[in-house]
Formats: C-alpha cells, sequence, structure tokens
C-alpha cells in the first residue's frame, strides 16, 4: 500500500494558536491545484470520514509524517464548502509536542499536510490529476506543504483585524511556553 503525502516549499504563513494549544485551519483546499499538479475535489474525503466515524476510529496527528511521532489530536476534522477543516490540540505532555508548540508560537511552523491513500482519480490531458475518493489518514504540521494555503491559520481570508489579533496570540502563547 502506498500513503501519499502533500509537501512543498510555502509561503504567506498565517498562524491560530488558541489556549497555548489548540491549532486550526484547513488542510486541503478543493479546486486548488497543489505543486504536484493534483487537485482534490469536493467531497472526496466524505466516505474515508464517514468509514472513521463508524469505526470509531481517527485522523492522527503527526510532526512532519512521522508516524513514530504523534504530537496532538484532531478534535474536528471534516468537510465544508471550502476543504477539509481541521482543528485539535498539540499535546505539550509529549516532548515533540512542546516542541512543535514552541515552533507554531514562533512562526517557524505552520503548514498542514496530508497523508492520504486515493481511491479514485481522473489524470487529465494536462497531466494534472483530479482526486475524487481519498482515505484520508493524517494530517501534519509541516514545515512545507505540497498546497501552499494549506496552513494553520484562521478561517476565511485574513484582514488587518486578524493579523493584528494573531499577533496578540502569538505573544501570549510565547510567554506561557517561557513560563510567565
Amino acid at each position: 500500500m502506498y500513503l501519499e503525502h502533500k509537501f512543498c516549499p510555502a509561503a504567506d504563513p498565517v498562524i491560530s494558536v488558541t489556549d497555548g494549544s489548540v491549532i486550526e485551519g484547513y488542510a486541503s483546499l478543493f479546486g486548488a491545484e497543489d505543486q504536484g499538479g493534483d487537485i482534490v475535489a469536493p467531497g472526496a474525503y466524505t466516505a474515508s470520514l464517514k468509514t472513521l466515524a463508524e469505526r470509531k476510529g481517527s485522523v492522527k496527528m503527526l510532526w512532519q509524517h512521522d508516524p513514530t511521532q504523534p504530537i496532538g489530536v484532531w478534535d474536528e476534522v471534516r468537510e465544508d464548502g471550502r476543504g477539509l477543516y481541521v482543528k485539535g490540540r498539540i499535546l505539550t505532555d509529549v516532548e515533540k509536542g512542546r516542541e512543535a508548540m514552541a515552533l507554531v508560537a514562533a512562526g517557524a511552523i505552520d503548514g498542514l499536510s496530508i497523508g492520504y491513500k486515493t481511491r479514485k482519480a481522473v489524470r487529465e490531458p494536462s497531466g494534472r490529476r483530479l482526486l475524487s475518493q481519498l482515505d484520508l489518514w493524517e494530517v501534519s504540521l509541516v514545515t512545507f506543504p505540497m498546497l501552499p494555503e494549506a496552513r494553520v491559520g484562521a478561517k476565511g481570508d485574513p484582514d488587518c483585524e486578524v493579523w493584528r489579533h494573531l499577533a496578540d496570540v502569538l505573544k501570549t502563547a510565547s510567554r506561557e511556553l517561557r513560563g510567565g
């Protein structure tokens, strides 16, 4: 079995940290072409998320796609009109979780990347692949997401108020991580 990852250099970091360890963002955006030429269609995760729910399973939160380094839990994983939205908690009781939280709070890490198996896809004449059914296994915090817009961040498009709020959140998180 071949597990695919979406991973590439990123741009325009956007970070949302709440209560020192809660993160959220879009791990996948429908209709957006990633740097590997793949486009995820709306509904691509529906069957996978349904199967996971029926089995009482979960999408794993990993560090850099390393299955030996879980760093937290995704409390919410769902499709909406925009893409695959995730919200979860980095567990700071584990060493790698503390490191990840410090890097997110500092703005050094802000990418989200999915690990999945392709169930249905169509290759277009242009060479792009339209992914219509995926088995989602994990969503990782990564340095370089394949889809540059896949970020830990605020819902919707950022504006000046969001950027100011994010700066305040980061300062608070940084102080908490330093113990004061």
